[in-house]
């Protein structure tokens, strides 16, 4: 799935899920490392512990974050 994010320096997020855990996921634009790191230690989370832990994340002023953005596209995946 390709999610179109808002708000923050990453244009768009990939991910693959199989059986409710996340087999991989590509952030577009932002911080290429942190973004890197952040898709290494979610490979092999379950879908509802990955939105648990990163929903509200915010990033400086920004009302949201990369994180923040990608529990939004699960959720939307979720439905």
């Amino acid at each position: 799935m390709i999610y179109k994010t808002n708000g923050v320096c990453s244009s768009e997020i990939e991910f693959e899920i199989e059986d409710d855990i996340i087999k991989q996921v590509s952030f577009k634009g932002g911080c290429a490392g942190n973004a890197s790191g952040l898709s290494k230690l979610l490979a092999g989370m379950k879908v509802e512990d990955v939105i648990e832990r990163l929903e509200g994340t915010t990033c400086g002023r920004k009302a949201t974050s990369c994180p923040d953005q990608l529990s939004k596209a699960l959720k939307e995946w979720r439905k």
